[in-house]
Protein backbone atom coordinates (compact mmCIF):
# COMPACT_ATOMS: atom_id res chain seq x y z
CA UNK A 1 0.00 0.00 0.00
CA UNK A 2 1.43 2.92 -1.20
CA UNK A 3 1.43 6.02 1.00
CA UNK A 4 -0.71 9.43 -0.93
CA UNK A 5 1.77 12.28 0.24
CA UNK A 6 0.34 15.45 0.17
CA UNK A 7 1.71 19.01 0.23
CA UNK A 8 0.55 21.85 2.20
CA UNK A 9 1.51 24.83 1.25
CA UNK A 10 1.09 28.42 3.65
CA UNK A 11 -2.07 29.58 4.25
CA UNK A 12 -3.43 26.11 2.49
CA UNK A 13 -5.19 23.16 4.37
CA UNK A 14 -5.49 19.23 3.36
CA UNK A 15 -7.11 16.16 4.38
CA UNK A 16 -6.63 12.08 3.69
CA UNK A 17 -7.84 8.77 5.05
CA UNK A 18 -4.86 6.57 5.36
CA UNK A 19 -2.43 5.50 4.24
CA UNK A 20 -1.46 9.31 3.77
CA UNK A 21 1.18 11.78 4.68
CA UNK A 22 0.42 15.30 4.98
CA UNK A 23 3.70 17.92 4.85
CA UNK A 24 4.29 21.47 4.67
CA UNK A 25 7.45 23.17 4.75
CA UNK A 26 8.75 26.38 6.12
CA UNK A 27 6.55 27.14 8.83
CA UNK A 28 8.41 30.12 11.07
CA UNK A 29 6.00 32.77 12.57
CA UNK A 30 2.82 30.43 10.65
CA UNK A 31 1.33 27.01 13.02
CA UNK A 32 0.69 23.91 11.73
CA UNK A 33 -2.37 22.14 12.86
CA UNK A 34 -2.29 18.70 12.63
CA UNK A 35 -5.72 16.65 13.52
CA UNK A 36 -6.06 13.27 13.67
CA UNK A 37 -9.03 10.83 14.10
CA UNK A 38 -7.40 8.04 15.90
CA UNK A 39 -10.09 5.75 15.08
CA UNK A 40 -11.01 6.12 11.19
CA UNK A 41 -7.38 7.44 10.85
CA UNK A 42 -7.84 10.36 8.86
CA UNK A 43 -5.21 13.24 9.07
CA UNK A 44 -6.13 16.96 8.53
CA UNK A 45 -3.17 19.85 8.56
CA UNK A 46 -3.61 23.64 8.54
CA UNK A 47 -0.84 25.97 7.48
CA UNK A 48 -1.89 29.14 9.28
CA UNK A 49 -0.46 32.52 9.02
CA UNK A 50 -2.46 34.65 11.26
CA UNK A 51 -4.38 34.52 14.39
CA UNK A 52 -7.59 36.08 13.57
CA UNK A 53 -9.92 36.83 10.48
CA UNK A 54 -11.68 39.65 11.64
CA UNK A 55 -8.31 41.89 12.26
CA UNK A 56 -7.44 41.62 8.49
CA UNK A 57 -9.38 43.38 5.88
CA UNK A 58 -8.07 40.82 3.44
CA UNK A 59 -9.73 37.52 4.99
CA UNK A 60 -11.15 35.57 1.50
CA UNK A 61 -8.77 33.03 2.14
CA UNK A 62 -10.32 31.12 5.44
CA UNK A 63 -6.70 28.76 5.65
CA UNK A 64 -4.58 31.68 6.24
CA UNK A 65 -6.10 32.22 9.40
CA UNK A 66 -6.59 30.31 12.87
CA UNK A 67 -9.81 31.04 13.66
CA UNK A 68 -11.82 30.20 9.90
CA UNK A 69 -8.58 27.54 8.95
CA UNK A 70 -9.66 25.26 12.08
CA UNK A 71 -13.17 25.17 11.59
CA UNK A 72 -13.08 24.68 7.80
CA UNK A 73 -10.41 21.97 8.30
CA UNK A 74 -12.57 19.96 10.66
CA UNK A 75 -15.64 20.75 8.57
CA UNK A 76 -13.62 18.85 5.32
CA UNK A 77 -12.66 15.86 8.18
CA UNK A 78 -16.22 15.50 9.38
CA UNK A 79 -17.47 15.10 6.12
CA UNK A 80 -14.80 12.77 5.14
CA UNK A 81 -16.28 10.40 8.58
CA UNK A 82 -14.43 11.78 10.98
CA UNK A 83 -15.91 11.68 14.33
CA UNK A 84 -15.06 15.20 16.78
CA UNK A 85 -15.35 13.15 19.36
CA UNK A 86 -11.86 10.95 18.32
CA UNK A 87 -10.00 13.94 16.49
CA UNK A 88 -6.89 15.17 19.07
CA UNK A 89 -4.61 18.41 17.93
CA UNK A 90 -0.58 18.14 17.59
CA UNK A 91 0.72 22.39 17.02
CA UNK A 92 4.15 23.24 15.12
CA UNK A 93 5.43 26.46 14.88
CA UNK A 94 5.28 29.83 16.06
CA UNK A 95 8.33 31.04 16.12
CA UNK A 96 9.60 34.76 16.45
CA UNK A 97 11.57 34.54 13.60
CA UNK A 98 12.97 38.18 14.12
CA UNK A 99 13.70 40.41 16.89
CA UNK A 100 12.58 44.20 17.19
CA UNK A 101 13.27 46.32 19.93
CA UNK A 102 10.61 47.30 21.86
CA UNK A 103 8.33 44.70 19.98
CA UNK A 104 5.15 45.75 20.60
CA UNK A 105 2.16 42.70 20.95
CA UNK A 106 1.23 43.13 17.50
CA UNK A 107 5.04 41.70 16.39
CA UNK A 108 4.94 38.95 18.40
CA UNK A 109 2.83 36.64 15.19
CA UNK A 110 3.90 33.66 16.67
CA UNK A 111 3.27 33.20 19.90
CA UNK A 112 -0.13 35.36 18.45
CA UNK A 113 -0.37 32.14 15.81
CA UNK A 114 -0.09 29.69 18.90
CA UNK A 115 -2.75 31.24 21.36
CA UNK A 116 -5.42 31.23 18.97
CA UNK A 117 -4.81 28.00 17.57
CA UNK A 118 -5.19 26.53 21.41
CA UNK A 119 -8.40 28.87 22.02
CA UNK A 120 -10.08 27.90 18.76
CA UNK A 121 -9.33 23.90 19.54
CA UNK A 122 -10.43 24.47 23.10
CA UNK A 123 -13.75 26.37 21.68
CA UNK A 124 -14.47 22.96 19.33
CA UNK A 125 -13.41 20.85 22.70
CA UNK A 126 -10.41 19.08 20.82
CA UNK A 127 -7.55 18.35 23.39
CA UNK A 128 -3.94 19.55 21.78
CA UNK A 129 -1.78 16.53 23.10
CA UNK A 130 1.65 17.76 22.11
CA UNK A 131 3.14 20.73 20.56
CA UNK A 132 6.89 22.04 19.57
CA UNK A 133 6.22 26.13 19.09
CA UNK A 134 8.05 28.87 19.85
CA UNK A 135 12.11 29.73 19.82
CA UNK A 136 13.50 31.21 16.88
CA UNK A 137 13.93 28.46 14.06
CA UNK A 138 11.32 27.46 11.46
CA UNK A 139 10.55 24.01 11.02
CA UNK A 140 9.30 21.09 8.50
CA UNK A 141 6.30 19.04 9.55
CA UNK A 142 4.87 15.72 8.17
CA UNK A 143 2.11 14.01 9.76
CA UNK A 144 1.54 10.55 9.14
CA UNK A 145 -1.93 8.96 8.95
CA UNK A 146 -0.95 5.21 10.16
CA UNK A 147 -0.29 6.55 13.64
CA UNK A 148 -1.11 10.31 14.19
CA UNK A 149 2.95 10.73 14.86
CA UNK A 150 3.94 14.62 13.29
CA UNK A 151 7.58 14.42 12.22
CA UNK A 152 9.33 17.66 12.99
CA UNK A 153 12.38 18.91 10.85
CA UNK A 154 14.47 21.60 12.42
CA UNK A 155 17.56 22.99 10.50
CA UNK A 156 20.58 22.78 13.38
CA UNK A 157 17.83 21.18 15.56
CA UNK A 158 17.58 17.53 13.95
CA UNK A 159 14.82 15.92 13.50
CA UNK A 160 12.51 14.33 16.40
CA UNK A 161 8.55 13.18 16.74
CA UNK A 162 5.92 14.37 18.71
Amino acid sequence: MTENIIKVGMADLGHTRHPGVLVTLGLGSCVGIALYDKKEKIVGLAHIMLPWSFQARNNANEAKFADTGIRLLLKRMLADGASLKNIIAKLAGGAQMFTFSGASDMMRVGQRNVEAAKEILNSLKIPVISEDTGGNHGRTIELYSDDGRLKIKTIGYGIKYI
